[in-house]
């Protein structure tokens, strides 16, 4: 309770003062030790040796910099947390004085009978709630002391982190940390606090700061997008009922006869190439209810009208983002930043047979990131890392017809299977894998067509479900 944590401050001003030393003395190093190399003065098998050494020395003078200024930072972030917790320690306490409570050394709170006349003192230990009250001020007090020692732990990790190597293809074994650190103790905490739930990867992403999101991307990009940060936030609803309930009513022997129609147009709708309106139909038929899964990978491969309205959605914003962006990377002084970005939901539909047959119309959106980062020369340079998706609802809509192979069935009849049990509505989803887009340019993007995968029919469930999706 008594510690100076002034002294983390002042250990924070020697740190940069040792980052600037490095600075000088990569300068100094540069200019006068790799040159004897390249200078056609020493030449030989040593030269040849030397040369690739020096590099490393040269880019460790660079890390040394990098490391020094992350511990200086790491530091003065603890001097004003400890700082900050300490005063909520000691807070709990004054108030649980202020009750009529004394504190022991370990944080234990009594109530203090030599504050009160004798007959408070008889009231209050007859009183059946007083150790109730005792207990509940401890804890008030163990919880600020806790989350001072739980700050403590943090730093002395992130301190960990600061000075531990992690690139072990720079030529050295152990050298010097130089990744770049985090913003903040705070931020560092958060960016290593992702979520096992991939429902909850995306908000978490967006509650990151731009160059926490920056950093991560640039040391775990391919890993994160697996794990959902591309992921909308947009969250779709069935826009109308369908058919109603599901199995309100008994079904009839015509229903039956629906049925075995509907099984038949299965073969029909694989015969002439409908494997995706086939297996859509063959899923409502399962009667399971469960939310399908839409390969878009295939059905930006199989429907051209549909790339070119993704490259739309991404035309109409991608100037907005790019400002976004580097407006978040002159504000990071440079750093590498990111930005989650998402169009508006959209209504679409597809004009593929099989995918109008299977989907028809639907809703869609684009959502991904645009990161920043500087080239050799510290320019920006821009890109975005996206995916597609597209929901929409398993139903049949009364007053129409629909072919499939050589059959025609009304929509209503086929509505009816829901009404009778005999099917089941469902909901349908998927998106894309990731593709990016260099923002650099004022030019439309080129949305690519997504990988077809292998061929098969509704009876090969795998299909659509390979390793690249």
């Amino acid at each position: 309770m008594t510690t100076d944590f002034t002294t983390l401050g002042t250990a924070a001003t020697a740190w940069d003062a040792m980052a600037g030393k490095f600075e000088s003395l990569r300068t100094t190093y540069e200019k006068k030790v790799p040159s004897t190399t390249t200078s056609g003065v020493w030449l030989g098998q040593a030269q040849q040796v030397a040369a690739p050494r020096f590099a490393v020395t040269r880019n460790e003078y660079s890390n040394a910099q990098i490391q020094a200024r992350a511990v200086a930072a790491l530091l003065r972030d603890a001097e004003t947390l400890f700082t900050e917790l300490r005063g909520k320690v000691k807070a709990a306490v004054d108030e649980a004085v202020a009750a009529g409570m004394k504190v022991s050394e370990g944080g234990n709170a009594s109530f203090d009978f030599s504050k009160v006349d004798a007959a408070t003192a008889k009231a209050a230990r007859h009183d059946p709630d007083l150790a109730e009250v005792e207990r509940s001020w401890t804890r008030r007090i163990q919880q600020a002391v806790d989350a001072f020692e739980e700050a403590d732990h943090g730093v002395k990790l992130a301190l960990v982190d600061a000075v531990t190597g992690t690139n072990f293809n720079d030529g050295t074994f152990g050298g010097f940390n130089g990744s770049r650190p985090y913003p903040s103790l705070a931020a560092a905490a958060k960016a290593e606090s992702m979520p096992k739930d991939r429902a909850k990867v995306a908000d978490w992403w967006r509650s990151l700061d731009a160059v926490t999101r920056g950093i991560l991307v640039e040391e775990q990009g391919d890993a994160l997008k697996k794990a959902g940060i591309l992921d909308p936030a947009y969250q779709w609803r069935q826009a109308d009922p369908g058919a109603g309930g599901f199995g309100t009513e008994e079904p009839t022997a015509h229903d039956s006869y629906l049925l075995a129609q509907g099984e038949a147009m299965l073969a029909g709708g694989d015969f002439i190439g409908n494997t995706e309106a086939s297996r859509n139909l063959a899923h409502y038929l399962g009667g399971t209810g469960t939310t399908l899964r839409l390969d878009i990978d295939r059905a930006m491969s199989d429907d051209g009208s549909f790339r070119a309205s993704i490259v739309s959605d991404i035309s109409n914003h991608q100037e907005q983002w790019k400002q976004e962006a580097l407006d978040a990377f002159e504000k990071s002084g440079g750093a590498p930043v990111s930005i989650p970005v998402e169009t508006t939901a959209v209504g679409g539909t597809f004009e593929d047979r099989n995918w109008y047959l299977g989907v028809g119309s639907h809703m869609r959106n684009v959502s991904g990131n645009v990161s920043v980062v500087p080239d050799a020369d510290g320019q920006p340079k821009i890109t975005m890392d996206y995916q597609v998706n597209v929901w929409d609802r398993y139903n049949w809509d009364a007053g129409k017809e629909t072919p499939i192979g050589p059959f025609t069935v009304r929509d209503t009849d086929m509505a009816r299977l829901h009404t009778v049990g005999l099917a089941q509505e469902f909901d349908m989803q998927g998106s894309s894998s990731a593709k990016q887009h260099d923002l650099g340019g004022a030019d439309a993007p080129v949305v690519p067509a997504g990988d077809p995968g292998r061929d098969g029919t509704r009876k090969d469930p795998s299909r659509g479900e390979e390793e690249n999706r």
